[in-house]
């Protein structure tokens, strides 16, 4: 502990543990007491362990208000005035905040001017206030997820930046090569709907200029040009992202110089400048980023053990669930329909129900069975395939009563496993699944159909969820194994993707409300309609998800880019509101478009790459290992036949006939009983074997012998046995190789002892 300067315990010290109270009520009131005893009001560990919670409550309020200040926030007079005292309050509670911690600690740095951003009425820091954008970043101390994705992110800044700087020394050569083709060069005479004259009418700018009725004829450039080195950087941005390069190109193509009237094709040589850049600026350098982030993770993922440092401790639980699938243990099978004794039927009729009963369980138990389902799903699939807009009556009546018939399939083979399965039919997942889309599609497909088809969706929708259930048939089919390695890899990657998932949603809420607040009223233009703006959060996120596939980025940065007259106008109203003008601001816009693009498309998405290819090689592995996944289970599913009980163990006696049963590679065919005793498996009272003791013996007669072998078998008996403890002790008392040598010993005592008794 640092003392202070009165030689106690300095700031950020806790004197006392009790004073931590875990009470979130009883920390608020220790604050206020602070308060009101000034001794005390510094005792900073305290108070920051108090108000560590008070932020998280005042941050999960204000972040969604931000939402609401959208341009229609002056016809909405009392959101406005609510959001406008809430700001006031949330903004004197985070200065509050502030007093009350150390004001020089660098990481504070940031967050003293998030609150300055905050003051309201403050002409002097008025320009501040779109920093309250940046306020959500708290969230990233309160979600663990996106905490340990932005710790991964951090550890890859250095060759992040390594990239950049390559990237940026690979473009300034071609950003000066393009100002020193084209710098002055993309200017156009144009007429107000944007026409460009043809050069033998007007060849110049001056000509241009020279008519006097400039409401028909003004020069203007291509917004996006090579004016500049720094404008080159944007045009070639454009390029290497493939939005809006041809008319960058065409508009290099076309230039003559300075200052004169493009021509067609002027300059074809002029292409080879942007296919040379798009091979190397884009191919190569951008395509970096997957590759250095790539190659980070896994450096990362080294130096913490093979741990995934993109997933949470809860999260990596269930990473590796998901990896040892084959460490399950016996589970007790559905039994078949019996005679009940207490059953108050008369007899004919309970055996006939009985018999019933018994047909469908062994119907629906068949693999056969669930391969003519998914044979009658697939055909249903083709039905849906057939169905077109402009069908004739005819082609719609039949396809109804197809489906209708459809409809019965499905019901009927519903009810005959309710018939045989009993309540039992509801404790597997995949019945319950199939119940539900029973009923709704009988819901759906025949008694509301219109209403539903009016007010809600198509009943369509109903039936093509029903071709999920194709997904139980693929563990059934070997020729499937690729596909399941694919939905294993997806399966594994799930929590780190929706980890990073929040991370680009807290992303893109930020930037969504520093552009309503600097581009709403921006003209409508090029790629800024009445759907995507920045006018409201939700139409700024639509936009934000577009760039993030870094679709049509290019139309939305054009009437941002607005500043003269004949582009825009300064000067017009906006009604409710005193704001004037539709220009945009240039510089906050390139600005605001390029770091969102790096930070999304470049750095974000890219995370996801990286992750989808690293579980698909983990599966691959995995796949093309002698034992997977799929031999475990079938080594459990066999195991039900022979232990019906869930006992865990099975009697020796039918360990030949259990062998036999087991699919390859785990299968030891007859005669096999030699094979059997050597493999010396341990035996408990009642000449049983464990189900594990079994398992590890056929898997080291797949994989060889081996080492660690044995340490890996003694721990997985400890944390099975410990997780299943099993109804019979499991205490070895001999083995089938022993067993066997005392048999053999018996029988030749057996002779020897005839042999006497006859020489006697």
């Amino acid at each position: 502990l640092r003392p202070g300067h009165d030689g106690g315990p300095g700031p950020g010290v806790v004197e006392d543990q009790e004073d931590l109270l875990p009470d979130r009520r009883t920390q608020l009131v220790r604050v206020l007491h602070h308060f009101h005893d000034p001794a005390q009001l510094w005792s900073a560990g305290q108070i920051q362990s108090s108000s560590e919670h008070l932020d998280g409550w005042f941050s999960r309020f204000y972040r969604p208000l931000q939402a609401f200040e959208d341009i229609y926030i002056e016809q909405r007079k009392v959101v406005k005035v609510v959001l406008e005292y809430a700001d006031k309050i949330f903004t004197y509670i985070f200065i509050l905040e502030m007093l009350l911690k150390w004001l020089l600690r660098l990481q504070e740095v940031l967050h003293q001017l998030l609150v300055l951003a905050g003051l309201p009425h403050r002409r002097s820091i008025k320009s501040l206030r779109t920093l309250r954008a940046l306020r959500p970043l708290r969230a990233l101390s309160r979600f663990e997820g996106m905490r340990v994705v932005v710790n991964a992110l951090i550890g890859a800044i250095p060759s992040i930046m390594n990239v950049l700087l390559v990237c940026l020394i690979f473009w300034l050569i071609f950003s000066i090569m393009g100002v020193n083709l084209f710098a002055g060069k993309f200017g156009r005479c144009v007429n107000r709907r944007g026409h460009i004259y043809d050069a033998a009418f007007i060849n110049n700018r001056s000509e241009c200029e020279a008519y006097n009725d400039t409401s028909l004829f003004y020069w203007t450039k291509v917004k996006v040009n090579f004016d500049n080195v720094g404008a080159g950087y944007l045009a070639l941005l454009q390029v290497a992202t493939f939005k809006g390069w041809t008319d960058i190109m065409y508009a290099a193509v076309d230039s003559r110089a300075v200052e004169e009237q493009p021509v067609k094709e002027i300059n074809l040589y002029m292409y080879l400048y942007f296919v040379i850049f798009i091979i190397f600026g884009s191919f190569f350098t951008l395509n970096l980023f997957i590759g250095v982030i790539i190659d980070n993770f896994n450096q990362q993922k080294r130096k913490l053990g093979g741990q995934d440092i993109f997933m949470t401790e809860e999260q990596k639980k269930y990473y590796n669930a998901m990896k040892k699938l084959g460490s399950k243990k016996p589970q007790k099978p559905i039994p078949r329909p019996l005679v009940a004794a207490h059953n108050t039927l008369p007899l004919p009729l309970l055996l006939q129900r009985n018999r019933l009963q018994g047909f469908f369980f062994d119907l629906t138990g068949k693999q056969a069975f669930d391969i003519i389902i998914m044979v009658l799903i697939i055909l249903n699939m083709i039905t849906m395939m057939v169905e077109t807009d402009e069908q004739s009556p005819q082609m719609e009546r039949v396809l109804n009563n197809i489906n209708l018939a459809f409809i019965i399939i499905f019901t009927t083979e519903c009810l005959i496993k309710i018939v045989a399965l009993r309540y039992y039919f509801f404790t597997v997942g995949w019945n319950i699944f199939d119940f539900v889309v029973v009923i709704l599609s009988i819901v759906a497909g025949i008694v509301l159909a219109d209403i539903i088809e009016k007010y809600f969706v198509s009943p369509t929708l109903f039936r093509v969820i029903r071709l999920a259930r194709i997904g139980r048939i693929l563990r059934l089919i070997r020729g499937a194994k690729g596909i399941r390695t694919l939905l294993f890899a997806l399966m594994m990657s799930l929590p780190a993707l929706f980890n990073i998932g929040l991370l680009l949603f807290l992303v893109m809420f930020i930037y969504a409300i520093f552009g309503m607040a600097n581009f709403a009223y921006v003209k409508r233009q090029a790629g800024i309609d009445d759907m995507f703006n920045f006018e409201t959060f939700g139409n700024s996120m639509i936009c934000l998800f577009q760039i993030t596939t870094s679709a049509g980025w290019d139309g939305l940065l054009s009437p941002i880019l607005n500043k003269s007259p004949e582009e825009c106008n300064p000067n017009i109203p906006h009604t409710g509101t005193t704001v004037r003008g539709n220009c945009g601001n240039p510089s906050v816009g390139i600005t605001f478009f390029v770091t969102y693009i790096i930070i999304s498309f470049l750095i974000v998405v890219n995370m996801y790459i990286a992750i989808i290819l690293e579980n698909f090689s983990v599966a691959t592995e995995e796949s093309t290992e002698p034992l997977s996944e799929d031999d475990f289970e079938m080594f459990y599913e066999v195991w039900e036949k022979f232990d019906p009980e869930a006992t865990q163990f099975i009697e020796y006696a039918k360990l030949s006939d259990f062998a036999d049963s087991l699919s390859e590679p785990l299968r030891i065919a007859k005669p096999n009983k030699i094979k059997l005793i050597s493999m010396d498996l341990p035996m408990v009272s009642g000449d049983k074997i464990h189900c594990l003791d079994i398992l590890f013996a056929f898997t080291k007669r797949v994989l060889g012998e081996s080492g660690e072998m044995d340490a890996l078998k003694q721990q997985m008996e400890e944390k099975f046995m410990m997780a299943n403890p099993s109804k019979i002790s499991y205490e070895p008392i001999t083995t089938t190789l022993r067993r066997k040598q005392e048999e053999v010993s018996a029988s030749v005592i057996q002779r020897c002892y005839r042999r006497h008794l006859v020489r006697r």
